[in-house]
């Protein structure tokens, strides 16, 4: 009970969406109707001015789950008083949407008040008469079904945040190895460089500058590299040890006589000059995406991976010429680790279906790593 009561509300508050205000618009529109068709309800002025009140509550149901739900309930049971018993309008069975979002939206505390006001309001009317036994017991089986919907709703979508979490953390891990085999490359360049510079000083002085001018050199880039990989977070040391990939393997990627669409590369500019960070990465999120095509692309017989690299920045686009109308999602955990990687090199990556299929295209600067 104590862990109930100190369940706190989501981290993210829901905001005000605009089929909410046609929620509320249905709702008037059919107690209209219904006040206007229907030729054996009593107290069709009220029943209207009741439902005029109660709908707008909807709007404040996500961001207030609380009030709405005091509010809804409390003048539901005011009205029962003045029409001495239950409003029969059956467009008021929007009322199971306020202990819906009472337990998907509310904390532990707000459970606890808001549900004891829905039974205060049920066993009220029980104990008036307005309702007879058994319709208190269906309406608490009603309004408790709404509430245990709530709360499923609402711990499914803190399972699936834990997932896309777990996504990205598992890209950064990633991202940190690549990038702590890249500064290792660095600092072992300058190691060496240093120590042939000391052995052949003696009898080669010009030979300490030129190890001077490379070890300045290397510790730039492995300065530069640094800055980006304390963006991601290595949590440990199990990760797969492999040298890492480069933009000059993603040439691998080719169909290579294996079974499926036919996978063309292309790479245009000058890739050997890139960080290796950003090859590294042009290389993840060019196999993710291929992958991707590979799988879920419907009727697909080629994959289109093109790589360009300009002054500042390297451009990549992957695309196929499978139907488009195929069930590929958008957000799979796979395209959000993409984002993710992208994203903590200081550049972006986006995917959707265009007119041939489905194209995957990113932007990295190159100086990303010093962002």
């Amino acid at each position: 009970m104590r862990s109930v009561w100190d369940e706190p509300r989501p981290v993210r508050a829901a905001a005000r969406l605009w089929w909410d205000w046609a929620l509320v618009a249905v709702l008037l529109v059919g107690a209209v109707l219904e006040t206007a068709l229907r030729p054996d309800l009593s107290w069709r002025a009220g029943s209207l001015v009741l439902v005029a009140v109660l709908a707008p509550l909807l709007l404040v149901r996500r961001s207030r789950p609380l009030l709405a739900v005091v509010c809804a309930f409390g003048i539901a049971a005011v009205a029962s008083l003045v029409f001495g018993g239950e409003p029969d309008l059956t467009v008021l069975v929007f009322m199971v949407l306020f202990p819906f979002s009472l337990f998907r939206w509310g904390s532990g505390r707000e459970w606890a008040i808001g549900l004891a006001v829905v039974l205060g309001k049920v066993g009220s009317s029980a104990a008036l008469g307005y309702v007879d036994p058994g319709d208190a017991v269906a309406g608490c089986a009603v309004l408790g079904t709404a509430c245990a919907i709530g709360a499923a709703v609402r711990y499914r979508g803190r399972a699936r945040a834990r997932e896309l979490e777990q996504v990205k953390s598992l890209e950064r891990e990633r991202l940190a190895r690549d990038l702590h085999d890249t500064v290792a490359h660095h600092v072992s360049a300058m190691a060496i460089r240093a120590q042939a510079g000391l052995a052949t000083a003696a009898h080669r002085p010009e030979a300490a500058t030129e190890a001077l001018e490379l070890i300045e050199s290397e510790a730039s880039r492995a300065l530069a590299e640094m800055r980006t990989m304390v963006r991601a977070l290595r949590q440990d040391d199990s990760a797969d040890r492999a040298p890492s990939p480069t933009v000059a393997d993603i040439a691998l990627l080719a169909s290579a006589g294996r079974p499926g669409p036919e996978v063309d590369v292309l790479i245009d500019g000058a890739a050997g000059d890139l960080p290796q960070s950003v090859g590294t990465a042009l290389y993840r999120l060019s196999q993710e995406s291929v992958t991707n095509a590979r799988r879920h692309a419907r009727h697909a017989t080629r994959i289109e991976v093109r790589v360009t690299v300009g002054e500042r920045s390297a451009h990549l686009r992957v695309s196929d010429d499978g139907e488009t109308g195929g069930t590929r999602a958008p957000q799979g955990h796979g395209l959000i680790g993409m984002k993710e990687r992208a994203t903590l090199l200081g550049g972006t990556c986006e995917a959707g279906p265009d007119a041939r299929g489905w194209t995957v295209t990113a932007v990295l600067p190159l100086n990303g790593a010093a962002r």
